[in-house]
């Protein structure tokens, strides 16, 4: 029997808990998996007979999925039902982990992990939508500000909890313990996620697939083309002006649509167009930290793996404490003003790290990099309730949607900037990505002053 319709403000007590249940124990499961797969890749090399640097692409597969689909699935949950695509995107995610497992070769392996990115890019789109409906909207920044904390939490645990599992299993038991967590969410969600038939109407029911193509190719090759940049620079460059070309079509055909996919309507809102611009600002920055840190612990400091892991995992401890504050702050007071000092913080915790990592000492330097993880978690639940908040309710999925990929975007730049470095300034190059990571969070935060309150306030 079909469950209920949402409630203009929100979902009953009982429902809502069985529908946050399941939105958070499928968000939990992939970024888990996502924080586990670098932990195996010697593993799978090693059995798969595959060449170590191809393996890589068990990543790049999954991510290159999730850039390229996100705001397609958003609109299409705007268009047939937000519950529905999260729900399809479960079955798909819990299916290919299946195939993960049974992978006899590389490239089979790479595809299924490219169909598991379709079913991330399907849950991830929707979810802030989901939640938006699920909660009354004095809650929907504690609603962000959970969110954010199982992220961290799921972050900081995914690698101990690869290691644990490897110690006594082959990798392919990765990938398959995913199987039931996926039967479980779509046995939790599919009886009490909201029915959001009002957000349907818009482009009425009609989805654009000619601008889906076109925003898979646009942030496909410009995510391929990044990547490609530092080691294959003509195949990077080609790829680049392939994917703007793209876009500029996809803007073309997006302009004037009552409901694009591409939401430039709400690029044009104040509040989210400014938000989205510091979200990549921050994420960039955040990336740009966790990949120039291994480097700079174990070259220059001298640690090993083992101490490398630990000592980054203050960071995401930090956000994981401080979110579920800052979701309920972002209810209270200006949001605006949050981003500022959180991005603040990160930008000093990163210089800090920049300028001082020889004499900061151990104690130094998890207290630098907590702070740093401070400022990014008062910084990001706001900042994501500023986005979400401001769309209208039959815009919820484009601009959770936008959400997703101003993340993902953000972390392709930060990734792309240290690979450069490594190729301008290799002798100091952990530091200089450091201090540019500490830049790229100050520009975050000051690109959050921008917003007026009234930006801050939802308009529909």
């Amino acid at each position: 029997m079909d469950a209920p319709a949402a409630q203009e403000d929100g979902l009953p007590p009982a429902q809502r808990r069985r529908a946050v249940l399941a939105v958070m124990l499928v968000l939990a499961q992939a970024v888990l998996l996502a924080a586990q797969v670098n932990v195996a890749l010697p593993g799978i090399a090693r059995d798969l007979a595959a060449d170590p640097a191809a393996t890589v692409w068990i990543v790049n597969a999954y991510q290159l999925a999730v850039v390229a689909t996100m705001l397609p699935f958003a609109a299409l949950g705007d268009r047939i039902g937000h519950r529905r695509v999260f729900l399809a995107g479960t079955a798909a995610f819990g299916l290919a982990s299946a195939a993960c497992a049974l992978a006899p070769s590389l490239p089979l392996l790479i595809a299924a992990r490219f169909v598991q990115g379709l079913g991330g890019a399907a849950t991830m789109s929707v979810q802030p939508a989901l939640l938006r409906f699920s909660y009354p909207h004095a809650q929907l920044g504690r609603a962000i500000g959970n969110t954010a904390m199982v992220v961290a939490i799921s972050t900081a645990v995914g690698p101990s909890a690869a290691a644990a599992l490897l110690a006594v299993a082959d990798w392919p038991w990765m990938f398959l313990v995913n199987l039931p967590l996926a039967l479980l969410g779509l046995a939790l969600g599919a009886p009490a996620l909201p029915r959001d038939a009002a957000t349907r109407s818009a482009a009425d029911g009609r989805f654009d697939a000619l601008a889906a193509l076109l925003n898979a190719a646009a942030f496909g090759l410009v995510f391929v083309g990044l990547y490609a940049l530092a080691a294959r620079p003509v195949l990077g460059v080609v790829a680049l002006c392939g994917g703007l070309a793209a876009g500029a079509a996809l803007v073309r055909r997006e302009s004037g649509a009552p409901a694009p996919l591409l939401p430039l309507d709400l690029l044009r809102v104040p509040a989210i167009g400014l938000a989205v611009a510091a979200s990549v600002c921050n994420f960039a920055g955040q990336m740009t930290a966790f990949v120039a840190l291994p480097f700079l612990l174990q070259h220059d400091l001298g640690r090993d793996q083992v101490e490398t892991g630990l000592l980054i995992t203050p960071w995401a401890v930090a956000v994981a404490l401080v979110a579920p504050l800052a979701g309920r702050l972002s209810d209270r007071f200006s949001t605006a003003t949050l981003c500022a000092i959180g991005g603040a913080l990160t930008a000093t915790g990163l210089a800090l790290l920049a300028a001082l990592p020889h004499a900061a000492g151990t104690a130094g330097f998890v207290a630098l990099l907590a702070l740093a993880g401070l400022g990014f978690g008062l910084f990001q639940t706001p900042n994501n309730r500023a986005m979400l908040g401001a769309a209208p309710r039959a815009r919820s999925g484009g601009a959770g949607g936008l959400q997703g990929t101003a993340r993902l975007s953000g972390q392709t730049l930060g990734s792309t900037v240290v690979g450069l470095t490594f190729l301008a300034v290799p002798q100091a190059a952990p530091a200089t990505a450091l201090a540019l990571g500490a830049c790229f969070a100050l520009a975050g935060g000051a690109v959050s002053l921008g917003r007026r309150l009234r930006a801050d306030r939802p308009v529909g």
